[in-house]
């Protein structure tokens, strides 16, 4: 099955300052855009870019809630280490990953460091909470907008390796390249490391997106660029 998540939405050809109220393509059907995928590296025999439609169905925000850009809750008990899966928050994939040790590890190698243009997270791409080697509130849990900041295709998750020898992520569109922490390769036309939306866990088993922690006031909306 051939994943067609990737195809460019020509509503993002123009790039600005995110608006909320800025409805971007969903990268499923959209009879089933509610829904959450995974993702696996067990799926490579299928192909790369082929996505399961999971167990987890429960949380399925309806057209008005999507618009509003409330926050949603994602279970996250049943992500196995490995695993990706894709949520929609203000019309926009959302892509949750629970990271493996050793791709935990590789973040930190200072050979894929010299090769990441914002690998420090400089640039206001993310909440303060989530300035920091692995760009997340809990190392394992990497939480992301799921669109390249070149020209907004939907980067692939790339968990075996390919990515310049590492986990992350690839955008078919145009080449651009991300480590498994969201942050862009150099010498590709990405310019910024995808974003960081604002999110907490309630528990240890549900994920909020859309809302900060407790005392933190980040605004979305003043991010570089999704």
């Amino acid at each position: 099955m051939r994943d067609t998540s990737s195809t460019p939405n020509p509503s993002l050809a123009n790039r600005s300052t995110p608006n909320p109220s800025r409805s971007v393509a969903s990268p499923e059907n959209p009879n089933r855009r509610d829904f959450l995928y995974i993702a696996t590296a067990a799926m490579a025999g299928v192909g790369a870019a082929a996505v399961v439609w999971p167990l987890i169905n429960q949380m399925q925000p309806d057209a008005s809630v999507l618009a509003a850009g409330i926050p949603i809750d994602i279970d996250i008990s049943r992500i196995e280490p490995g695993q990706q899966i894709r949520a929609i928050w203000r019309g926009m994939p959302i892509y949750i990953v629970n990271r493996t040790a050793t791709a935990l590890g590789s973040l930190q190698n200072p050979q894929l460091l010299t090769m990441l243009r914002d690998p420090e997270s400089t640039q206001l791409q993310q909440p303060p909470y989530a300035v920091n080697w692995h760009r997340s509130i809990k190392p394992e849990f990497l939480v992301l907008v799921g669109i390249c900041t070149h020209l907004g295709c939907l980067p692939e998750f790339k968990p075996d390796g390919s990515v310049s020898g590492y986990d992350g992520y690839f955008c078919p569109c145009h080449g651009s390249k991300y480590d498994l922490a969201g942050r862009v390769f150099s010498g590709v036309p990405a310019p910024y490391n995808l974003p960081v939306p604002p999110h907490h866990f309630v528990s240890d088993k549900i994920l909020r997106v859309g809302e900060n922690p407790d005392g933190q006031t980040f605004d979305f909306g003043s991010i570089e660029q999704v």
